[in-house]
């Protein structure tokens, strides 16, 4: 006899939690302030030294920013439900934040190498010490975000 019912083992994906303060401290959720802080540290730290190399600057740059707009559409999205429309949404979060930890990789080294350039510049100096501190710090939370998604 063939049953109508559903098969056992249908897949539910997880839910986000509900409320600002709950996602907020929600372990893969809770990354998302830390990355939009120190991505905008950097950001804005590698704005304001001079720039010796266009290039490196540049990729610096355009990935911080758009890593920042990017990551803050994505919490948007998390904070009002509109990824409830997808069942794909975890698989997106962790390939975005995977590629992006991947990029931002490429940038700090290039950030380090900047700083490392401008070591004659005593002003701008410490000022792309700290920007290269926060580039990797924050490829280090878009990785622990991109693995804490998949695997949650």
């Amino acid at each position: 006899m063939a049953s109508d019912a559903p098969p056992a083992t249908s897949y539910a994906p997880p839910a986000v939690p509900s409320g600002v303060a709950a996602v907020f401290l929600t372990i893969p959720f809770a990354f998302f302030l830390p990355e939009l802080v120190f991505g905008f540290w950097v950001w804005t730290l590698v704005a304001a030294t001079h720039v010796a190399e266009p290039l490196l600057h540049g990729w610096v740059l355009y990935v911080s920013l758009t890593s920042f707009l990017i990551s803050l559409m994505f919490l948007m999205s998390y904070l009002f439900g509109f990824y409830k429309r997808f069942e794909s949404w975890r698989v997106l979060d962790s390939l975005y934040h995977g590629t992006t930890g991947i990029l931002y990789m490429s940038a700090a080294v290039l950030q380090a190498y900047a700083t490392i350039i401008s070591e004659k510049e005593q002003n701008h100096y410490y000022i792309n010490v700290a920007a290269s501190f926060f580039a990797f710090l924050t490829t280090l939370l878009y990785i622990l975000h991109a693995f804490s998604i998949y695997y949650h």
